[in-house]
C-alpha cells in the first residue's frame, strides 16, 4: 500500500470532514478532496480500506446492512447505493457467521445490485465516495437487535426454514398473486389462523422442555410516502403476533420486539398486507377517478389510515379466536397456554421498554378524506380472518392510531 496514497486519503478526508455539512451540502471540502483523490491513483486502494472500516464501525453501532442501504438511498442516490452495497459485500465476505437475517439482506442487496452500472471519471467517482463516507462516519449509535458480525454466535446450526413458516409464505405469495379477491381474503385469513396457531406451539413447546427462550428484535423498512399509516399497520401486525414495534421516523424503519417465531410471522404477514392494501388502494382510486374525483394524494392517505385501523381490530380478534379456541383443548396443554403467554407479553414489553425507555404513544391526525376512509375500512372489511368480526383488540384497535416512535435522532 502506497505512504503516498494514505497521506493523499488522509488529508482527502480531513478536508471534508472540516467542512460541517450533512450529505452533500459540504461544498469547498468535497470538491478539494475529490480533486486529490482523482490526481493520485495509488490513494484508491487506501480510500477502499478506509470505506470498509466505516462500514464496519456502523455495525458496531448498531446499523445493519439494509438499514445502511435504505438511508443512503433516501439522503443520496443510487450511485452512493451501489458504492455502499459493494463496500458492505467486500467487508461481510471475511466473516466465517454472519448474525441472524444478515444473510437474507446481503442477498436481497445482491439482487438489486445485478445491473450494469455506468462508467464516471475519477473526480466524479471521487466526489461521490466523499458524500458517502460522510453518511457513515456520522451515523449514530441506534439500539443494537443482534450481535455484529464477528462476535461469538452462541446459536444451534441452522436448520432451515419450520416448515409451518413455509406454508404460510406459500399461502400469502398466492394471496398476492390472484387476481380474484375473494380467494385472496381466503388465503391470508388461513395464513394469520396458521401464524397463530404456530405461535402458541411454540411458546408450548419452549416452556416444556425449558428451552430458555427470551424476546429478540429485527428492523423493518417503513418508507415514503404514507409512512405514518405504513407504521400503523405495521404496528397492527406486531401487535396481533405477540410483538411490539417502535416506529423511528428519522431513519425510515420500525425496531419490532418479540420471540422469534412470533417476529418471523410478523416480517411474512407485514410484507404481504401491504402489497395487498397498496394494491386494493389503487383499484379503489380508478374508481374515484371513473368518477371524476382527483383527490389522489388525501385519499390514498385516507385510506391506507382506514386499512391499517381496521386491519389492526381484525387481526387481534383472530389471534384472541385462535388462543380462546387452543385453551378448549386440555389435550393440548391449555392449562399452561395462558400463564405461557402472559409470560411471554411480560418479557417482550420489559425487553422493549430497556431498549426503548422515553417511548411515547402518539395520536395520529391528517385523515381528510371521508371517501379513502371508507374504501379502506371496507377493504380490510374483507379480509375475513377468521374470528375477526369484534371491534375489541389493541395496538390501532383503539380508535387512536396510536404509534410508538423511537427517540434515536441524527
Amino acid at each position: 500500500m502506497s505512504e503516498a496514497g494514505t497521506r493523499t486519503v488522509e488529508r482527502a478526508l480531513a478536508a471534508l470532514l472540516a467542512t460541517g455539512g450533512r450529505g452533500r451540502d459540504t461544498g469547498e471540502g468535497v470538491d478539494t478532496g475529490a480533486s486529490l483523490l482523482a490526481a493520485d491513483p495509488t490513494a484508491d486502494a487506501e480510500l477502499r480500506r478506509r470505506g470498509e472500516g466505516f462500514v464496519r464501525l456502523a455495525w458496531e453501532r448498531g446499523w445493519q446492512p439494509a438499514d445502511v442501504v435504505r438511508l443512503v438511498r433516501r439522503d443520496l442516490d443510487e450511485t452512493h447505493v451501489r458504492l455502499v452495497t459493494d463496500l458492505i459485500t467486500a467487508e461481510t465476505e471475511g466473516y466465517e457467521r454472519l448474525p441472524p437475517r444478515w444473510s437474507g439482506q446481503l442477498a436481497d442487496l445482491a439482487a438489486d445490485m445485478g445491473q450494469e452500472r455506468p462508467r464516471t471519471d475519477r473526480f466524479s467517482h471521487a466526489t461521490a465516495v466523499l458524500e458517502l463516507y460522510l453518511l457513515l462516519v456520522r451515523l449514530p449509535a441506534l439500539e443494537p437487535v443482534g450481535p455484529v458480525p464477528g462476535a461469538p454466535l452462541h446459536l444451534p446450526p441452522a436448520e432451515g426454514e419450520p416448515r409451518m413458516l413455509t406454508r404460510i409464505r406459500a399461502l400469502l405469495a398466492k394471496a398476492e398473486a390472484t387476481g380474484y379477491p375473494p380467494e385472496a381474503e381466503a388465503l391470508t385469513a388461513k395464513a394469520q389462523e396458521l401464524m397463530a396457531r404456530h405461535s402458541i406451539d411454540d411458546a408450548l413447546l419452549a416452556d416444556r422442555t425449558l428451552r430458555g427462550d427470551v424476546p429478540g428484535a429485527c428492523r423493518i423498512g417503513v418508507d415514503a410516502p404514507y409512512e405514518t399509516a405504513k407504521a400503523i399497520l405495521l404496528d397492527a401486525v406486531a401487535t396481533a403476533n405477540r410483538c411490539r414495534a417502535v416506529w423511528n421516523s428519522a431513519y425510515g424503519f420500525s425496531t419490532v420486539v418479540g420471540f422469534e417465531a412470533d417476529l418471523a410471522a410478523v416480517e411474512l404477514l407485514h410484507t404481504s398486507l401491504l402489497v395487498q392494501g397498496t394494491a386494493a388502494m389503487t383499484r379503489a382510486e380508478a374508481e374515484q377517478r371513473a368518477a371524476g374525483r382527483k383527490r389522489t394524494k388525501t385519499f390514498r392517505q385516507s385510506f391506507l389510515m382506514a386499512y391499517a385501523h381496521r386491519m389492526g381490530e381484525r387481526l387481534a380478534s383472530a389471534t384472541e379466536h385462535v388462543t380462546a379456541d387452543a385453551g378448549a383443548h386440555p389435550e393440548e396443554g391449555a392449562a399452561a397456554l395462558l400463564p405461557v403467554l402472559a409470560a411471554r407479553d411480560v418479557a417482550v414489553e420489559d425487553r422493549t421498554d430497556r431498549m426503548f425507555p422515553e417511548t411515547v404513544a402518539t395520536r395520529v391526525r391528517g385523515v381528510t378524506d371521508a371517501a379513502g376512509w371508507t374504501h379502506g375500512t371496507s377493504a380490510a372489511d374483507a379480509a375475513r380472518v377468521p374470528g375477526g368480526g369484534g371491534t375489541g383488540g389493541r395496538g390501532t384497535g383503539d380508535g387512536r392510531g396510536r404509534i410508538r416512535p423511537g427517540t434515536d435522532r441524527p
